[in-house]
């Protein structure tokens, strides 16, 4: 059998591997299209998923202090104090962005032979919510307190105060009128918080009535 011969052009070859070279570019571009598409995605998806765990960070921070804040007003009592100079303080003071109150309540899993009572104080300072707590109720001019921090972020605390006939103030206790001494504590507070996520928060807090101690008693 004879065999036939073939030819190969070799412009013909050439061509076929220039085209081949010209796919692999093309593959290339796409390729790399594709990877910055797909980069772009996922980096995206990470900015949503960090944005929202920083959001569900900051509702859980603000759920912590409105729950905190309530379990404090709710055992708030008519207790007054002596401060660090000897002098009497009510057992309800604030303004509109400080509190300071006495309250019962407090937890000994320890046992240990301590009075129940402690003295509360919020305040706003650099962006801050903070807590203040004195071991004791009648303080000593040496007498420390301890503080932590419940948020972060907050634009404004603003506390409202609510008195026997229905009517709100920007600061407690009350001036005496008519020669007549105004009720111990307040009715309710109004706490607003402002945040830059969240906007203007506010929770009113019922404060209970009829608790009182004698402030012979020290803590």
């Amino acid at each position: 059998m004879r065999r036939v011969a073939t030819y190969k052009d070799p412009d013909t070859t050439k061509r076929q591997a220039a085209f081949t070279l010209l796919e692999l570019l093309v593959s290339l571009a796409l390729f790399s299209i594709l990877s910055i598409i797909a980069y772009g995605s996922l980096q995206s998806v990470l900015n949503a998923r960090h944005q929202t765990e920083q959001q569900a960070q900051r509702l859980t921070e603000l759920q912590m202090l409105f729950s905190i804040m309530g379990r404090d007003m709710e055992q708030i009592i008519q207790r007054g104090i002596r401060d660090n100079f000897g002098d009497r303080q009510a057992a309800l003071s604030g303004d509109i962005n400080h509190l300071e109150f006495s309250r019962t309540g407090r937890r000994n899993p320890g046992g240990f032979a301590r009075s129940h009572l402690q003295r509360i104080a919020y305040l706003w300072q650099e962006d801050e919510i903070r807590r203040r707590s004195w071991r004791v109720m009648d303080r000593a001019q040496d007498s420390a307190f301890q503080e932590g921090v419940l948020a972060t972020n907050i634009q404004a605390l603003e506390f409202r105060y609510l008195d026997e006939q229905l009517q709100w103030h920007s600061r407690w206790p009350l001036p005496k009128q008519n020669g007549n001494t105004p009720s111990v504590l307040p009715r309710a507070i109004e706490t607003t918080i402002e945040t830059q996520a969240w906007g203007r928060i506010t929770r009113l807090f019922r404060v209970p009535r009829g608790i009182v101690v004698k402030s012979q008693q020290h803590g």
